[in-house]
């Protein structure tokens, strides 16, 4: 079993009145801390530059239901009773996601039986070899459990689960700062396969975010028969609102140049109601570097997330520490950066951090590794492409 990093004296776990009282600081101090321990630190630039990026792909999100999908009260109701299930006309344009609130839809022992599907964001081990411009392949780099309660040691990260015409399926996200709600958002970083299946498919069902999920890793086994306080501390979060790369829903999985491409950002809101922001309810959140140093440029950073394939069963939030190098996957496309780890699928979308001023950074996400293995992770560097979808994101709920 990895071993575990060591936990900080903090406050017992998140009850009720504790959510209220928890102060955002210290929960983002805390995770920075946790970081810190595993000695991520961040080289190059001091500041981020800001450039103008190519077009991202929106979704709406909610009630509306367009196109194929149900337009009335009754046609609504017949899909959250199951009409979701019929993948007939599959979804696949920017304007046509939609995510209803089916309430008890996500129940524990569903949770629990959700998995990773193997072809979903790994390819080869060969991917990119021989092209002359990507470094060697990274050793092998042990993946420790996060210390627990995960929400003392790395409370913006959480659990994704989605329903695909393969099940119910599992990533991982990062709640994000939103600049236009500071100290209030509603915005979870992930990656683009996790929300959309790419080229030949369309957008996933039943999308919502767990944060600190399993907050004290108890076995797969268990958690259907545990407390709900300690497998979604927080509650469970529903997306509203989707949005990934042009390039990634024209390229996904059909061809390697989508790879790069591989990111999104979720906006959503309590499945039982509520005015705090997964922000404020969660007390942390981790800002975005965008146009960071590539490869080499970092003596070092953290992936973490919940790999549910072998050795792994979803129920752990582990973590991987390594220096990245340049990894490009298709002629003419943005370089990706590639770790060491021996994380699984269900790790996808989980966030690769550095210590930046003090701040728990996010500055990628996993995406692809070694097909029917493990040993290694790659994560789309987050350029101009990444910063258009996220800046269209802020901007649509900017003045809600």
């Amino acid at each position: 079993m990895p071993s575990k990093s060591p936990t900080p004296s903090m406050p017992s776990a998140p009850t009720a009145s504790r959510r209220r009282r928890m102060r955002r600081s210290a929960a983002t101090a805390v995770a920075t801390a946790a970081l810190l321990a595993f000695t991520a630190t961040a080289c190059g630039p001091s500041d981020s530059k800001t450039s103008a990026a190519s077009g991202g792909s929106s979704a709406t999100g909610g009630s509306h239901l367009p196109g194929s999908l149900p337009t009335s009260l009754d046609a609504l109701k017949k899909w959250k009773d199951g009409g979701w299930q019929n993948w007939d006309k599959w979804a696949r344009k920017a304007q046509d996601f939609t995510n209803p609130i089916i309430k008890g839809h996500w129940g524990q022992k569903r949770l629990a039986q959700a998995k990773a599907a193997p072809d979903v964001g790994l390819r080869d081990a060969a991917l990119g070899s021989g092209n002359g411009v990507s470094n060697p392949m990274p050793r092998p780099v042990n993946a420790r459990e996060v210390a627990q309660p995960y929400h003392r040691n790395m409370a913006p990260v959480g659990k994704i689960f989605f329903d695909s015409p393969q099940g119910a399926m599992v990533c991982s996200g990062t709640i994000v700062e939103d600049p236009a709600h500071p100290g209030k958002s509603n915005l979870v970083w992930t990656a683009g396969h996790c929300v959309h299946s790419g080229k030949r498919g369309g957008w996933m069902r039943n999308t919502i975010f767990v944060p600190s999920y399993n907050d004290n890793g108890v076995p797969m086994s268990r958690v259907g028969r545990t407390s709900s306080r300690q497998i979604t501390p927080y509650g469970k979060f529903w997306a509203d609102w989707v949005i990934t790369s042009n390039e990634w829903i024209n390229q996904g999985e059909e061809s390697d140049a989508g790879w790069p491409y591989d990111f999104a950002v979720l906006h959503v809101k309590p499945e039982d109601g509520g005015g705090k922001s997964l922000q404020e309810t969660v007390g942390a959140a981790a800002q975005v570097w965008f146009n960071a140093p590539t490869g080499q440029g970092f003596s070092s950073l953290q992936a973490f997330g919940y790999p549910s394939a072998a050795p792994y069963d979803g129920a752990r939030m582990m973590g991987c520490l390594d220096r990245p190098v340049s990894y490009t996957v298709a002629q003419g496309t943005p370089a990706m950066d590639r770790i060491g780890c021996t994380m699984t699928p269900g790790s996808s979308g989980g966030g690769w951090f550095v210590n930046r001023g003090g701040k728990l950074t996010l500055v990628s996400n996993t995406s692809i590794g070694p097909k029917g293995g493990s040993g290694w992770l790659a994560g789309p560097h987050l350029g101009p492409e990444a910063q258009q979808v996220f800046e269209t994101m802020s901007r649509k709920f900017a003045n809600q």
